[in-house]
């Protein structure tokens, strides 16, 4: 019952934009923490960017200044703007939710952001 989606990966050239979406559906969405988590080739998953139920955000250093998170609750959406993009942005982007309370994870399937000239 419980789904993340995500969607619109590609392929884009460096200084390019891509924006990320992530549908949520089958729990309370709007009382989770949602991040943006990425695994490049090689790699361990890494934290990208949360956004908590109250709206604050948090960025990797990496990406700060660049990327965006937002929901809208009401839409059961959740955004991870990238701009300025560079090749070591190259990697499979997942959506995460989780609840502080009970602990618990939900992830997508991931979408591939590839980002080269």
């Amino acid at each position: 019952q419980v789904q993340l989606v995500e969607s619109g990966g590609g392929l884009v050239q460096p200084g390019g934009s891509l924006r990320l979406s992530c549908a949520p559906s089958g729990f309370s969405f709007s009382t989770y923490v949602m991040s943006w988590y990425r695994q490049a080739p090689g790699k361990e998953r890494e934290l990208v960017a949360t956004i908590t139920s109250g709206g604050s955000t948090n960025y990797a250093d990496s990406v700060k200044g660049r990327f965006t998170i937002s929901r809208d609750n009401a839409k059961n959406t959740v955004l991870l703007q990238m701009n300025s993009l560079k090749p070591e942005d190259t990697a499979v982007y997942y959506c995460n939710a989780y609840h502080t309370g009970l602990r618990i994870n939900y992830w997508g399937q991931g979408t591939r952001v590839t980002v080269s000239s």
